[in-house]
């Protein structure tokens, strides 16, 4: 059966914003601008061919359309969710690593980890930030920033100072040993690659 269903990134977008009835707030949640959330329903709006919401001064409210359409898309989202949280990576330990949107994953050769560290199962959130971290949604995070979280062990993915990306994770956690060959993975693939095409490198910790 071939399902006729509209971009999954602009279902997003909408279900988000209907049940903040907010772009910001859904684009807080999904990590990409209001804009970029207002784009996209936009987009939804013109290939339904229906208005889902009423854009008012500082209010965003459903129409009709869109209070009917919500069940059913935050239901689809709800099933999607329950199954993938069934499925389970092949290891005897679970490694869940959220990465920010700005990230490009096929830096971390998360195939060839995963065939070296067969004892861990590593499952990853993409995008994903600090949020999902504290909400203890990921146990890992590379994240865009300078760094510095009170409680967490920050290390540096490649070199530089100022603003980059950061391999953050809970202290108490952080020497657990998924993690630590998580770390080691990351610090193996700069070193074994030449210079001019070289992949990310832990370059220090920052404590607090």
């Amino acid at each position: 059966m071939t399902y006729a269903l509209p971009p999954l990134n602009a279902l997003r977008a909408f279900e988000a914003a209907a049940r903040h009835l907010s772009f910001k707030l859904a684009a807080h949640e999904l990590h990409v601008t209001p804009a970029a959330v207002g784009q996209q329903v936009k987009a939804l709006e013109s290939r339904l061919g229906v208005q889902l919401f009423e854009r008012l001064h500082k209010q965003l409210i459903l129409t009709a359309a869109g209070q009917a359409y919500l069940p059913g898309v935050s239901e689809g989202f709800r099933h999607i969710a329950d199954a993938t949280a069934q499925l389970k990576p092949a290891g005897t330990v679970l490694l869940q690593l959220g990465v920010h949107g700005g990230f490009d994953l096929r830096r971390l050769a998360l195939a060839e980890f995963r065939n070296a560290h067969a004892d861990i199962g590593l499952r990853v959130l993409h995008p994903a930030g600090l949020h999902e971290l504290v909400e203890g949604k990921v146990d890992l995070l590379i994240a865009r920033g300078v760094g510095h979280h009170p409680g967490y062990r920050c290390d540096r993915v490649s070199q530089g100072a100022g603003v980059g990306d950061w391999l953050i994770a809970p202290e108490g956690t952080a020497d657990c040993p998924e993690i630590v060959s998580f770390r080691e993975w990351l610090s193996a693939l700069s070193a074994e690659m030449p210079h001019a095409n070289r992949r990310p490198r832990l370059v220090g910790t920052v404590g607090s």
